[in-house]
């Protein structure tokens, strides 16, 4: 602020010295004579520049590079070459090459121009660069924490501009040759976090905003933790192309870094940890069927998702129409030795609701696996022996 004060008050100085040479000096030599016509011209001119918010120092100083330019290339006999700038293109040939561009080049473009950063920022152009890395741990619940984050992060910013500005507007508010300078909310727009799509590209690399997806196999594979997947804040470190995760249970956060990308999954079901999701598969469920299922250690732990498969009665006879798991739905954790009270859990099929106890912890609801990546997936993540 004080920088554009310097500034207009040196080139508002400039100009009524350059006037006052040109008018008659009085007999004494103490006063300067002016005319009701230089008043005129003079209170004309600072109201065209103050429309067009053009600082007196902008104008002077353009006024005189072009004039030397002039000069000097009529000096020495240079014509004007026309040079063709990429502005020139039209929309559609623009738009094809920079869709070409990776994030970091169309960051660089962008600090060309105005124009080019306007169309470097477009949505269009990053939602594809969004997808191609993004769209696998990245879902519906960050996208509306990322909006959260923007409001929050733009109104802390009004708040503390408005709070280091207010002394110097006011300082200033009673000067006329001041009043062109821009007011705080102008300032503000400009210098706000936008919602853009390349805003949040940004902001996802380079750490600065901590989004909201899951981890399977919590805190570097801990042997209570194997086969689950829980919900995580997570920040991402493009140094090392890994993410940091905080944990929530019971209050108390947990820290777990290096975490690869394999390892994270948008949260299948948008609701939040704490809350039973009501299954509407129990009907549907057969022997062999892969499954997920929330459990907690106790009532004050957020829920995770804990890889099953459906199993048989040991009274079963387990031959197609002489099945006799109609009514309960056995539930294995293959990955538990047999004779492990983890090994195996029974539900009710007809009226499922939050089971369990302080001692084997308390299983909720159940959501079926129909895709084969998913199934995949968690086979990927297998122990290499047995859990007790």
């Amino acid at each position: 602020m004080l920088y554009y004060f310097l500034i207009s008050f040196v080139s508002f100085v400039m100009i009524l010295s350059k006037s006052f040479t040109n008018k008659p000096i009085s007999s004494n030599g103490t006063k300067l004579v002016f005319s009701n016509v230089f008043f005129e011209k003079l209170l004309s001119f600072l109201a065209s520049r103050f429309k067009t918010r053009t600082s007196f120092f902008q104008f002077f100083l353009g006024m005189q590079l072009s004039n030397k330019c002039l000069v000097s290339k009529f000096e020495h006999g240079e014509e004007e070459v026309e040079k063709v700038s990429l502005l020139d293109l039209h929309d559609l040939p623009l738009d094809c090459i920079l869709e070409k561009l990776s994030p970091s080049e169309l960051c660089n473009v962008a600090k060309v121009c105005k124009s080019l950063r306007k169309k470097c920022r477009s949505d269009y152009l990053w939602e594809k660069h969004m997808k191609i890395k993004w769209s696998k741990v990245f879902g519906d619940a960050a996208y509306r924490e990322w909006k959260c984050y923007v409001a929050s992060r733009n109104i802390d910013k009004s708040s503390n501009q408005h709070k280091n500005q207010k002394t110097i507007l006011d300082f200033l508010h009673g000067f006329v040759p001041f009043f062109w300078i821009k007011s705080k909310s102008e300032n503000y727009i400009k210098s706000r976090l936008d919602d853009s799509i390349a805003a949040l590209y940004l902001s996802l690399e380079n750490g600065k905003f901590w989004f909201p997806a899951q981890v399977y196999n919590r805190e570097n594979g801990h042997a209570g933790f194997m086969l689950s997947c829980y919900d995580a804040q997570l920040c991402y470190d493009s140094r090392i192309d890994t993410f940091q995760a905080r944990y929530s249970p019971n209050g108390r956060w947990t820290i777990e870094e290096n975490i690869k990308w394999e390892r994270l999954r948008v949260p299948p079901i948008d609701s939040p940890s704490h809350v039973l999701h009501i299954s509407d598969c129990l009907d549907d469920l057969r022997p062999g069927d892969h499954v997920e299922i929330q459990w907690r250690r106790n009532k004050e732990f957020p829920y995770g998702w804990w890889y099953s498969i459906i199993g048989h009665l040991e009274t079963c006879q387990e031959q197609g129409n002489h099945c006799q798991c109609h009514n309960k739905v056995i539930l294995e954790f293959t990955q538990y030795t047999v004779g492990s009270r983890w090994r195996q859990t029974m539900i009710n099929r007809k009226n499922h609701r939050e089971q369990g106890n302080e001692i084997e912890g308390f299983y909720g609801g159940i959501r079926k696996l129909h895709s084969k990546e998913e199934i995949t997936r968690w086979k990927k993540l297998w122990p290499t022996k047995t859990v007790e």
